[in-house]
């Protein structure tokens, strides 16, 4: 009984380095395989649809952006408040979030994908694509847009499963997804010659298969959350939301930063220019989404440790995260400045767009200092989430992801007439780590600890 208990309470009592790289790695699994499957989107579309086309699905990503960003916010709000219940040993509880969060997600993903198909083309020309554009981006937004509501069920059972000790079955889920759109990539595109549409039904059948890998949750035996649909205190669902605000904002700031850059980069350069920005988020995407893998294992083991008030080990956790992010940053930076042109002649055919690649190993030269300070800010910004300080965690995402990179970048697009206006990014990440540390500081695991347990 003893070994079963430890089983399913790794994180309040597992050791520390192995528990937190036991997660970490399956995370990390799936998010990469995740993200590889996007950057082999863009290298099948690069390299046999053309840079048009690749421009055409940077030009889309707001409206995934936004509708990503409310799925990410209710699942990571939902995780850590059934986290915290886990904590203090009420299975109950947690469960009851976690019905909640799926019924819910159910009927956002009806409402957004029917809105989404509705009001298509009023959606493009907000986001400032020409008429021209119209037909190749509707060749790839009416095919994978549906499947949008596969993606967040998978959102929220990836979170919900990972929570219930079986990180293995979440990252394989994102791993075979990955899988088989790096196939379907290439016999679509490649092998058929399906183009956009080759594209975006691999993404689709992707996310409907990692879909189908986590509803098998359902029927594991060792599960500790039972799903029922008849709950009460539906409001609750709200409520955890709001702890995952960080989240949507990160995500929907995305969204309209790539708007702004979108529109900036037409203006000055064209289509090339769009094109550039693409390839060059591709390489970025990989270390931020080892980075966004630290700070939701982070989550896990902080929201159950703050449950059952237990500040040593959130440190503990705190410390080996940070380690981790240092280390991996280092190797980000250097991998990014000697390998860039290899890196971005993976997307592009370098014969035949040489401006392409021009702009875009500039762009990697301006960019590169992200890795500086991305990865801490993420790691608090996620603490705050698990010990249920929205506020303050929101404060952070909204300042990195938003205010400070839209401010700096309409400033220096107005003074600079080149491209420098990109140091906008790393210049914001900077002093979003300065806010973030001394949030950090009046928030630590000691002193929150102490609060709850006088609420």
């Amino acid at each position: 009984m003893a070994k079963e208990i430890t089983e399913q309470r790794q994180a309040l009592e597992g050791a520390v380095a192995p528990t937190f790289f036991r997660y970490l790695l399956t995370s990390m699994t799936g998010l990469i395989a995740m993200t590889s499957a996007s950057l082999v989107d863009g290298v099948f579309i690069g390299n046999y649809v053309g840079v048009t086309a690749l421009a055409a699905v940077n030009l889309i990503i707001p409206i995934m952006a936004l509708s990503f960003g409310v799925a990410i916010m209710v699942g990571v709000g939902g995780s850590v408040r059934g986290g915290k219940y886990l904590g203090e040993n009420d299975n109950i509880a947690a469960s009851s979030i976690f019905s909640k969060t799926l019924s819910f997600m159910v009927l956002y993903g009806l409402l957004a994908v029917g809105s989404a198909l509705i009001f298509e083309k009023k959606l493009f020309a907000f986001l400032g694509a020409g008429e021209d554009l119209f037909p190749v981006m509707s060749e790839y937004y009416r095919i994978v847009t549906p499947f949008l509501f596969a993606q967040f069920i998978t959102i929220v059972l990836y979170f919900f499963v990972r929570l219930d000790d079986m990180p293995s079955l979440a990252a394989f889920s994102l791993g075979l997804g990955a899988l088989v759109n790096i196939f379907l990539d290439y016999l679509f595109i490649a092998q058929y010659g399906w183009g956009l549409k080759g594209a975006a039904l691999a993404t689709g059948l992707s996310e409907l298969c990692s879909m189908v890998v986590l509803l098998s949750y359902f029927f594991r035996s060792d599960r500790t959350l039972q799903f029922k649909l008849w709950q009460n205190n539906w409001f609750e669902v709200l409520q955890a939301a709001y702890n995952g605000i960080s989240e949507f904002i990160n995500e929907v700031s995305g969204g309209i930063i790539t708007f702004i850059f979108n529109w900036m980069l037409i203006q000055r350069a064209g289509v090339s220019g769009v094109a550039a920005i693409t390839v060059v988020n591709y390489a970025l995407m990989v270390g931020f989404m080892v980075f966004w893998g630290i700070s939701d294992t982070i989550q896990v083991m902080v929201s159950q440790n703050f449950g059952a008030q237990n500040s040593n080990r959130i440190n503990e956790f705190l410390k080996t995260a940070v380690l981790t992010i240092s280390v991996l940053s280092m190797a980000a930076i250097l991998i990014l400045l000697s390998s860039s042109e290899s890196i971005i002649l993976l997307f592009i055919d370098g014969t035949e767009d040489q401006k392409t690649v021009f702009l875009a190993t500039e762009f990697v030269f301006y960019v590169w200092p992200l890795f500086i300070f991305a990865g801490f800010n993420m790691l608090i910004s996620g603490y705050l989430t698990a010990i249920h300080r929205p506020f303050q965690s929101g404060l952070v995402a909204v300042s990195r992801s938003l205010v400070l990179p839209a401010g700096f970048l309409i400033l220096l697009y107005a003074v600079m007439n080149d491209f420098r206006f990109v140091i906008a990014l790393p210049v914001a990440e900077g002093l979003t780590f300065a806010l973030a540390a001394v949030i950090f500081l009046k928030h630590m695991p000691a002193d929150v600890v102490i609060q709850s347990s006088k609420e």
